[in-house]
């Protein structure tokens, strides 16, 4: 049967929710009602050659059917200042312009900053026209609006100051361009004149906007800039272009300047969603779908890389056409989670309602649920690594990576959601995806639907994870879940409870305050089992003044479908630089002892022990195995324990030297590639059938005040668990760590570590 997934949207107001709270959902349906149920997820892979699709449905306060609305998804950022008409033009003279670098000239008018109302046709604004040509449009009493266009053309990623000024005693408008000299072209300057019309209604009576028109009078936004703008000035007085671009508010240079009445400088509150008015009007204003800050501006030079080192040269702000972070859709309904509920992975099924004739519609919306203040807490701990589930939210790269099928070696096929999404690009797509102007995008949010994390849907991630947790399920163990998110905002406090931890199949995007909870927790005598492959691996943070929204930026290396522009690596939310925690001296096998070695494009492999596996540290570890037995052969969907992507033990790098490599990889075939930054020239023999370092090895080390850690080093790993009905050796293995990483007695650190 082939299942609609798309039938119905939605999207929780937060991520995961402690048991005895509250959590709301946002939902969306063409359909005018649909019911709603609660599962408990343990397995949410709906193929059934694995485990199967395993749920406890939870009898809730919204079970039932409820009213739908048919929500739209407006993308779009820009900045809306509320002024009282004081931005509306009322003195002799008016001029306003700013600096812009569009990224993506399109087929329509692109606005840069003004009070202008598509609907009603009032107000006044400065655009760009589907050409690149700089335009004044006016709204008129009657006989609809007038533009006037200077007929020269701007420049894709090229820094240019574009203004007007309006001399309504002489009953004139001249608009102009200046596209200062950069070393390369001298500087040029062109304006033109034109007669104003006599009726004009420049006053919309709305907020004034930088990078977006008003639709209507609702806060519908359209005609959204692709591109940097920086520095928007205005003054009632009459200034040429020139006179009007070099021109600095007298809070920089200790003066008055008559006439001033909006300056606003993007350099000040880069980490903020406030953008500041340096006039005396004081104008301040808000930032409207997560435009991208710490972005370099007209006046960055190259000597600094950091914009808190140089605010000024950071003073612009990336718009997007696409940027997307809160759908602000109304709430359909609230639950309210029994304090009694066990932790977990837990979904809203949405099916049709009674009457409703398609039986066949069947969506999902995710969230999870943890541990409440009265929650009697397990000795084990699962973090679900939501940090990458946002990371990966809607992934489009097989939509739009020319490389795809050359690099997944198989013919490409398009799930539903895939051809949802190119059919809705309002959704916005993931962190590797690009915008439509080609810059990387560097948000995610869960303020919207995320098609790729629930069931049904994509089996990457979020379902990979499940399969543990319908392991620890079979084999009676209690735990409690948590979500890096708490890690984030709580550090190592949200760990203490917890004997022992988990992550699962890829934790790879970790913030500073993730890293430090789970080193802090370790280092006081935490025992982590670490299951996944390419782990803490990319260093990113969850913006402080959007909290749902990740914030990634590709810097130096690391395997990666879009790279930061020169500049602009450093995070706009926390002013980490957001690379590889690698380059930051925190490369992962200092956490866990392993860390990103390699990507499997072909076949999967197994382990083999190795001489270390014969300490008596680690002999807990083999109990009911034999020494030469190849260790996960085998696997739902890969085929084998070493698999997708796979990390290797390395001194250099900072495992411990006490650690033990215990078993290593075999079977890796020429489909297995080194990530970029473990090789510094390309040469011959890079591939898994000639190069050492392609591999994953499997480590144990103690650590300190009794604690210890367990690496698998592979995605692939937890997919072989269920194999043969759950007993097969990588079972056996799991299961001796997970049982005496639950064992009060404290492991004991090796002699001279």
């Amino acid at each position: 049967m082939i299942y609609k997934t798309n039938e119905y949207l939605g999207y929780p107001d937060r991520i995961s929710v402690p048991a005895g709270e509250q959590v709301k959902f946002q939902l969306s349906s063409k359909r005018p009602k649909v019911k709603v149920e609660v599962l408990r997820l343990r397995c949410g892979d709906v193929d059934a050659n694995g485990p199967g699709f395993k749920y406890e449905i939870m009898a809730s306060n919204i079970d039932g059917e409820h009213a739908c609305l048919d929500q739209p998804i407006r993308p779009g950022s820009n900045a809306v200042i509320e002024h009282d008409g004081v931005l509306v033009p009322a003195a002799a003279h008016w001029s306003f312009g700013a600096y812009v670098y569009p990224t993506r000239i399109a087929d329509n008018p692109r606005a840069v900053m003004g009070n202008w109302c598509q609907g009603s046709g009032r107000g006044y604004a400065l655009e760009l026209d589907e050409d690149g040509c700089p335009v004044l449009v006016l709204g008129r009493v009657e006989g609809g609006p007038v533009r006037f266009v200077l007929d020269v053309k701007l420049r894709e990623r090229v820094w240019a100051f574009i203004a007007c000024a309006l001399d309504f005693g002489e009953a004139s408008a001249t608009v102009s361009l200046i596209v200062p000299a950069d070393g390369v072209r001298p500087a040029a300057a062109h304006s033109q004149s034109f007669a104003l019309p006599a009726t004009l209604d420049v006053d919309s009576g709305l907020p004034f906007l930088i990078a977006a028109h008003h639709l209507n009078g609702d806060r519908q936004y359209t005609a959204h800039f692709d591109g940097k703008i920086e520095a928007p000035r205005i003054l009632s007085r009459q200034l040429d272009a020139e006179q009007l671009r070099v021109f600095e508010c007298g809070q920089r240079t200790g003066t008055t300047e008559a006439g001033l009445v909006a300056f606003w400088d993007f350099s000040d509150g880069i980490s903020t969603l406030a953008i500041k008015d340096i006039s005396p009007n004081c104008l301040h204003g808000g930032l409207h779908q997560l435009p991208r800050r710490g972005v370099t501006g007209f006046h960055w030079s190259g000597a600094v890389h950091d914009f808190r080192l140089s605010p000024r040269e950071y003073a612009a702000i990336h718009f997007h056409s696409d940027d997307i972070y809160d759908c602000q859709w109304q709430t359909t309904c609230a639950l309210d989670v029994p304090g009694d509920w066990r932790s977990g992975v837990y979904a809203l099924r949405l099916t049709p309602a009674s009457g409703d004739p398609d039986g066949q519609c069947e969506s999902y919306v995710t969230f999870f649920v943890t541990p409440g203040r009265q929650t009697k807490r397990a000795d084990l701990v699962v973090v679900a690594s939501v940090g990458t589930y946002l990371a990966y939210a809607n992934s489009a790269l097989r939509l739009y990576q020319v490389h795809f099928e050359t690099l997944m070696e198989h013919v490409l096929w398009l799930p539903l959601d895939d051809v949802f999404m190119q059919e809705n690009p309002e959704i916005g797509q993931s962190t590797y995806d690009c915008h439509v102007d080609g810059s990387g995008r560097a948000y995610s949010s869960w303020l919207r639907p995320i098609l790729n994390m629930r069931p049904r849907g994509y089996w990457f991630n979020l379902i990979n994870d499940t399969h543990i947790l319908d392991w620890l399920e079979e084999k009676g163990i209690a735990y409690d879940l948590i979500t890096d998110v708490e890690l984030d905002r709580e550090g190592a406090r949200a760990l203490v409870p917890y004997r022992a931890m988990m992550t699962p199949t890829h934790p790879e995007y970790f913030s500073f305050s993730m890293m430090n909870a789970i080193m802090a927790y370790q280092n006081a005598g935490g025992r982590h089992i670490s299951m996944g492959g390419n782990a803490f691996y990319w260093r990113c943070g969850f913006h402080p003044a959007a909290p749902a929204a990740l914030e990634v930026r590709r810097g130096m290396a690391g395997t990666r479908t879009w790279e930061s522009e020169p500049g602009e690596v450093h995070l706009a939310g926390t002013g980490e630089p957001g690379s590889l925690w690698r380059h930051s001296g925190f490369a992962p096998q200092k956490l866990v002892g392993v860390g990103f070695s390699a990507m499997i494009n072909d076949t999967c492999g197994y382990y083999l022990r190795t001489a270390e596996s014969e300490d008596r540290r680690v002999a807990f570890i083999f109990e009911g195995t034999g020494r030469h037995e190849k260790f996960g052969d085998f696997g739902f969907r890969y085929n084998g324990a070493v698999g997708s992507e796979i990390d290797r033990y390395d001194l250099e790098l900072g495992t411990p030297r006490h650690a033990l490599r215990i078993a290593t990889s075999e079977g890796l075939g020429a489909g297995a590639l080194p990530t970029p930054e473990e090789f510094r020239t390309v040469v011959d023999g890079l591939d898994g059938t000639q190069n050492a370092l392609v591999r994953a090895d499997m480590v144990f080390f103690e650590t300190g005040n009794g604690g210890a850690v367990f690496a698998t080093g592979s995605i692939t790993y937890g997919m072989s668990l269920s194999h043969n009905n759950y007993d097969n050796n990588i079972s056996t293995i799991t299961l001796n760590v997970v049982s005496r990483f639950l064992d009060p007695r404290p492991f004991v650190m090796p002699a001279g570590a």
